[in-house]
């Protein structure tokens, strides 16, 4: 583990090759540091693909043309560029973004549309197309790298590289699904989130891929925050080679469909914990439980609300029981809720039933809880069936150090 980690970051996994994937990574030099930051994954033709792409109205080119190409295509090759995000660049970050798609597609011999590239980092800089040309070359023709390389190159202000693996089966063919992510600040994603990418052996239409990871993804990197701010790059991408030869899945109804998709959603839960668990400054990572909320949707936004509360945030970094908070958080949501139905709890002790403080309720047990590194607060709002969970971080001043110094 690396020195400066995350106190919640957790070890590098390994992650098995996937037939049709080759990862290569170089140093495009996009900022003054000495470290790979370009990113090649190249992919057996025909692979599936399907995305999620940010809600920012102020979004990438990377992201306008990923999202074009995305829908019910194929992929031959994905390019992630760190340190520089593209983003309010205008028409040169676009020519920047058709540039790489083009130098990649002549060396693979693809169409440009095949190739998805994302950028992550500062924004309103144009990529630099010098350095952009310059670092593509070099990949093209860089030694195969393991994931763990991948997964650190495509960082910016992450402090641990992050990855996660799955496996399902499909007839009598085990298939394997491998993922990684980038993200740590400015994280709430109103689609996805962050940087992620998920690659499978398993053959699967480009339009059940899609319909699979738009349904993972309510579950689980829209319902996590860092900051409440959510990103002018959101990506996460899912590819699918194809090379396990599996009978193809075409619909839900298919034999595996069902184990596949609950693989598919296992590794986007653990890549988007880890995101939170690197969260700027985080200390303590917390779970948020929502039930009894007229629906799902309902719970989810009140789940988020709690967990975009600044001053929540704050004290549960101070260890302090304050559930006060939590109540203002879920009347400010804008969803229904009964004041005299709601209830608190934190680490499975309720402080509050039923819209009044429990007469005999301890805060020593809570104290105690709120003293670890993961955290659940309870809430119940007595109205229906609807339930959420959702995942953020503590606020600690090392989320406004890193932040206050991000140019410089």
């Amino acid at each position: 583990m690396d020195l400066n980690a995350s106190p919640l970051a957790l070890p590098f996994p390994e992650l098995p090759a996937i037939e049709g994937v080759t990862l290569r990574v170089a140093r495009a030099g996009y900022k003054d540091w000495d470290r790979a930051d370009l990113t090649l994954v190249e992919l057996a033709p025909g692979t599936a693909v399907a995305g999620v792409f940010t809600r920012n109205v102020c979004c990438s080119s990377e992201v306008e043309l990923g999202r074009e190409s995305a829908v019910g295509g194929t992929a031959r090759a994905l390019v992630v560029n760190a340190g520089n995000s593209n983003a309010f660049t205008g028409y040169r970050g676009r020519e920047a973004v058709e540039q790489i798609m083009g130098q990649v597609a002549a060396a693979l011999e693809c169409e440009p549309a095949e190739v998805f590239v994302s950028s992550t980092g500062v924004i309103g800089v144009p990529l630099p197309r010098d350095k952009a040309r310059a670092g593509v070359a070099a990949v093209l023709a860089a030694a195969p790298c393991t994931w763990e390389d991948a997964a650190r190159a495509i960082g910016t202000t992450d402090t641990f590289p992050k990855g996660a693996v799955a496996h399902a089966m499909i007839g009598e063919t085990r298939v394997t699904l491998a993922g990684v992510i980038k993200g740590s600040g400015m994280i709430a994603p109103d689609m996805a989130t962050m940087l992620g990418y998920i690659f499978t052996d398993a053959a699967v239409t480009p339009t059940l891929l899609q319909e699979m990871l738009s349904a993972a993804n309510l579950r689980t990197f829209s319902c996590i925050t860092v900051d409440s701010d959510t990103s002018t790059s959101d990506t996460v991408l899912a590819f699918a080679t194809g090379q396990a030869r599996n009978p193809v899945l075409t619909t839900m109804e298919d034999a595996g469909a069902e184990a596949f998709a609950a693989a598919l959603s296992d590794v986007c839960h653990q890549l988007a914990l880890l995101v939170v668990r690197d969260g700027e400054g985080a200390q303590k990572l917390i779970e948020i439980a929502v039930s009894g909320a007229v629906s799902d949707d309902s719970a989810r936004r009140i789940g988020l609300a709690i967990a975009n509360s600044p001053l929540v945030k704050t004290a549960i970094a101070g260890e302090d029981a304050n559930w006060g908070r939590v109540v203002m958080a879920v009347g400010k949501a804008g969803e229904p809720a009964d004041r005299d139905r709601l209830s608190i709890g934190f680490g499975g002790v309720w402080a509050a039933r039923d819209g009044i403080p429990l007469p005999d309720y301890d805060e020593a047990p809570v104290a105690r809880h709120l003293a670890g590194r993961e955290i659940r607060v309870d809430v119940d709002l007595g109205l229906g069936n609807g339930r959420a969970t959702v995942w953020t971080c503590d606020l600690t001043h090392g989320y406004i150090a890193i932040n206050a110094d991000y140019r410089s």
